[in-house]
């Protein structure tokens, strides 16, 4: 999960850290006023709080989104020596270079900055800006998945407030459908499997998609009768390619996180036109769900986003399945295609 955080945070920071700096030199160390705002003492501290705050944002932005993010404990705590020989680096080149210039004096003396005393003396001073970019990171990735469990329960009330909408006594609806399909199953086999498929899929949308989780078997099944009832809605002119490859039983999915992209193919293009025939593609392997799909765009669609709908989906597998999943979305001239890889729970 990539975290939105304002840059001017860390600069509020790091502003107040420096005038910390000062206050605590002058009480602590008992310097005196004109020591402490002489242009040299001025230059060096800067320099040295730049350097913690170069490390702090290397830190913050690189390897805590590398490992912290991705739960590579160890990986992380391998990459602290290299923050600090950074921050090393950092602070010889600002002050023992950059500022000798300015004001020709050196920050360590002659002895103090041969190599390995000043890279170890200097791992001690780099160490507060990689913990405090730790420390940032870790309170910021905790906020952030807090607001979205906040937004995401949100969503799910409303979902179910919309569900419980719909669901005018869905036993009479059912048993309605029924007794059509008693009274047609000797007259008219074909209109009679018709709503057999309407009833199933209607009894999963209610039952099913209100889950957190779906079987995937179910979930592909929801997929055919949904096109099933298409072919019949375009008379069966609909020029689609529905694959589906790899073996599936009792695995998991997150639920209703297919339909949204199948419905998109009917709702946006053309699968009725002989010359823009859809694709809807689905491979299982290695543990893996991927889906893919293709279609002409209707004229005068908007594609540069795909609706609310698209970006609740997002969060939804951001919540669910972090950082393992793939989201993708193309849009060239008049073609539209998507792809989505999803981890399979047992």
């Amino acid at each position: 999960m990539k975290l939105k955080i304002p840059f001017y945070y860390h600069i509020l920071l790091f502003l107040g850290l420096f005038f910390t700096f000062y206050l605590w030199d002058i009480g602590v160390n008992n310097r005196k006023l004109d020591s402490v705002f002489s242009s040299k003492y001025f230059f060096f501290n800067a320099s040295f709080v730049l350097s913690i705050f170069i490390v702090y944002i290397l830190n913050f932005y690189i390897f805590c989104d590398w490992f912290l993010n991705k739960k590579r404990i160890l990986l992380y705590f391998l990459s602290i020596p290299v923050s600090l020989l950074i921050f090393a680096g950092v602070r010889y080149f600002l002050q023992e270079v950059v500022m000798f210039q300015i004001i020709g004096m050196h920050n360590y003396g002659e002895e103090s900055r041969e190599l390995t005393y000043y890279v170890r003396d200097n791992f001690f001073f780099g160490l507060p800006a990689v913990i405090l970019s730790a420390l940032s990171y870790l309170f910021w990735q905790f906020h952030s998945t807090q607001k979205q469990n906040q937004e995401l329960l949100l969503e799910n009330k409303k979902a179910e407030f919309q569900m419980l909408k719909s669901q005018v006594s869905p036993h009479f609806l059912f048993n309605t459908l029924n007794s059509f399909y008693s009274q047609l199953i000797l007259k008219d086999d074909e209109m009679a499997s018709d709503i057999l498929v309407l009833s199933d899929l209607l009894r999963y949308v209610i039952t099913e998609t209100e889950k957190d989780e779906a079987i995937l078997s179910k979930e592909i099944q929801f997929i055919q009768n949904y096109i099933h009832l298409q072919k019949k809605r375009f008379e069966d002119q609909l020029y689609l390619d529905f694959i589906i490859e790899g073996n599936y039983s009792t695995e998991k999915i997150l639920s209703s996180a297919l339909i949204h992209f199948v419905e998109n193919v009917f709702k946006h293009g053309k699968p009725n036109n002989p010359d823009g025939k859809a694709v809807i593609s689905i491979v299982i392997k290695d543990g893996f769900l991927e889906m893919s799909t293709f279609n002409y765009k209707v004229e005068g669609e908007n594609y540069s986003s795909t609706g609310i709908g698209f970006e609740n989906l997002t969060k939804r597998l951001e919540y669910t399945y972090k950082g393992q999943f793939v989201l993708e979305k193309i849009t060239e001239n008049n073609i539209f295609k998507t792809y989505l890889k999803i981890p399979l729970n047992k």
